[in-house]
């Protein structure tokens, strides 16, 4: 998918049929004529030599539970990379959900 900015607009250009699919459903998604459109928010960072990926959730559209509940192993910080809060957990706790995902082990 080409993206292209020119100031304050935005352009996505679908190079195949997957991703005009998708950009479709996107489209009906966040686009609405008869009531607000969605708003799309940025969740964590964009660096693309640590992560090529780029994570936005919708504003208004309920979301889904995508990740299994993970337990430490044992005692350990965790933090969550978005927002920078951290817990310390004993052995058997539950990984705890922050900012839409696990917290990651800190040391």
């Amino acid at each position: 998918m080409k993206i292209h900015i020119d100031k304050n607009v935005v352009e996505f250009l679908p190079e195949n049929e997957q991703e005009t699919a998708s950009l479709e459903t996107l489209w009906r998604v966040v686009v609405d004529c008869a009531h607000e459109n969605k708003h799309l928010t940025a969740i964590g960072e964009y660096i693309p030599m640590k992560q090529n990926l780029a994570r936005f959730v919708i504003e208004g559209v309920p979301g889904a539970t995508t990740y299994t509940e993970d337990k430490a192993a044992e005692e350990c910080t965790v933090i969550c990379t978005t927002c920078n809060k951290y817990m310390r957990l004993k052995g058997g706790d539950a990984v705890p959900v922050c900012c839409g995902r696990p917290m990651e082990t800190a040391d």
